[in-house]
C-alpha cells in the first residue's frame, strides 16, 4: 500500500501544479472564466494567506506548519504501513500530504498560492486542487476514525 500511496501523492501533486500552471498561462490575474454559469468559475488569484486570506504575508508560519504537518503525517504513514484495516487512513494521509506539498511548492517558489476554483452560488473562498486534496484527506481520516470506533465497539 505504501507504494500505491507514494505514487498517488506524486500524481496528485503533479495534477495540482499542472492546473495552477494552466490557469496562470491562460487566465489573467484577477480574471474569471465561467465554466458553468452561476455555479462554477475559474478565477485566477494569488493568495499569500490561508482561507479567506487570513494570516496574509506570514510565510514563516506556513513554512513551519507545512514542515510539522508533513512530519506528523509521515509518522502516521509509518505506523499504518502494515495494517490492512487502516487503508482509508493511509488514503486520507496521502491526499493530505499531496495537498500540503502542492501548496508548499507554491509558497516556496512564488511566495503565494495560486487559487482558481470559485463556487458562484455561495460566498466561499476561492480554492485550488491542493486545498481539495486536503479536504478530501480530512474527510477520509474522519471516516477512518468512525470505522475504527465501530470495529472497537464490536
Amino acid at each position: 500500500m505504501l507504494i500505491f500511496d507514494s505514487v498517488l501523492i506524486i500524481v496528485l501533486i503533479v495534477i495540482d501544479q499542472l492546473i495552477k500552471h494552466a490557469v496562470v498561462a491562460n487566465i489573467a490575474l484577477g480574471g474569471q472564466h465561467p465554466v458553468i454559469n452561476g455555479v462554477f468559475s475559474l478565477t485566477h488569484l494569488r493568495n499569500d494567506g490561508a482561507a479567506w486570506s487570513i494570516l496574509q504575508g506570514q510565510m514563516w508560519f506556513f513554512t513551519v506548519i507545512a514542515i510539522v504537518a508533513l512530519g506528523v503525517m509521515g509518522v502516521f504513514f509509518w505506523r499504518y504501513r502494515h495494517q490492512k484495516d487502516h487503508w482509508i487512513d493511509e488514503l486520507g494521509l496521502a491526499c493530505m500530504m499531496a495537498g500540503t506539498v502542492g501548496n508548499f511548492i507554491d509558497r516556496l517558489t512564488q511566495g503565494y498560492v495560486v487559487d482558481m476554483f470559485q463556487l458562484d452560488f455561495v460566498n466561499f473562498p476561492i480554492f485550488n486542487f491542493a486545498d481539495s486534496c486536503l479536504t478530501v484527506g480530512v474527510i477520509l481520516i474522519m471516516i477512518g476514525v468512525f470505522l475504527a470506533d465501530r470495529r472497537e465497539a464490536k
